[in-house]
């Protein structure tokens, strides 16, 4: 039984993901769906590619995962199928590969498939469940294109670090409005070592001096910063939502200020 996962900017309002769930039946019965996230950003590919790399490790390798964001194909953003760390990628190469993953793909085939409809604006269903299924049902994914070198490059904005500090920024708030931002764990120790510090945002009052490892390690409705499974510096309010009482949105800047 093959695993196929979607992560889309569909929604749940709309007939689009059932549509894509119908063709992947249609052509391969026995798939086990899943789905990763269908309320993704509207063509927002950063926050696709970062729910994405944080959760596909944990799905076995072999799995199928489609990407349904900005699908559309052209001369520059063509369809393109990605093999990466045991597991298969589908999607516009529109730069979200290159979010997802930090080394270089070990496969890379440019899609020439067929599809079933004269239309062209829902690949996800019309192309992508194809493929999903052409890979399923084990046959040769020399069979769907040809190979291409790499994938389209899309810089991330990464943490800028001085001897006084790390400027970094918010890449993603959850459900819960804990905010990630794209200062890392690893980059952080590098960085700060046995150092005195303080993360800053918006204001000068907003100020934290240390890392916790719990949202228990401070009473309800106080802020702090802890590092998350994700390896990203996160800010949070026990039991309160802290993107929207903190006043922190995508790209708004966190600074670790260092003696």
């Amino acid at each position: 039984m093959a695993i196929i996962t979607l992560t889309s900017d569909w929604g749940i309002r709309d007939h689009y993901a059932a549509s894509v769930k119908g063709a992947i039946l249609s052509y391969y019965p026995e798939a086990l769906i899943v789905d990763i996230s269908h309320t993704i950003q509207p063509h927002n590919l950063n926050q696709a590619a970062f729910v994405v790399r944080n959760c596909y490790h944990s799905f076995p390798q072999g799995t199928i995962h489609i990407l349904g964001i900005c699908e559309e194909a052209s001369i520059e953003t063509p369809h393109t199928l990605v093999v990466y760390d045991g597991h298969y990628f589908i999607g516009a190469d529109n730069g979200i590969f290159s979010l997802i993953f930090d080394e270089m793909p070990e496969q890379v085939i440019e899609l020439d498939v067929l599809q079933d409809s004269d239309y062209f604006t829902f690949p996800g269903r019309d192309v992508f469940a194809k493929v999903a299924c052409h890979i399923a049902q084990g046959k040769p994914i020399g069979e769907l294109g040809h190979p291409k070198k790499g994938v389209r490059q899309k810089i991330a904005f990464r943490p800028v670090v001085d001897e006084s500090a790390i400027r970094g920024k918010v890449i993603y708030i959850d459900n819960y409005e804990n905010v990630y931002t794209n200062i890392t764990e690893k980059l952080f120790k590098e960085v700060v070592k046995k150092r005195k510090f303080a993360i800053t945002f918006n204001t000068r009052s907003n100020r934290i001096t240390d890392i916790k490892k719990s949202y228990l390690d401070v009473p309800p409705g106080e802020m702090l910063a802890l590092f998350t499974t994700s390896g990203h510096l996160q800010i949070a309010m026990r039991n309160a939502n802290a993107g929207g009482l903190l006043g922190l949105k995508l790209d708004t800047a966190v600074t670790v200020e260092l003696e």
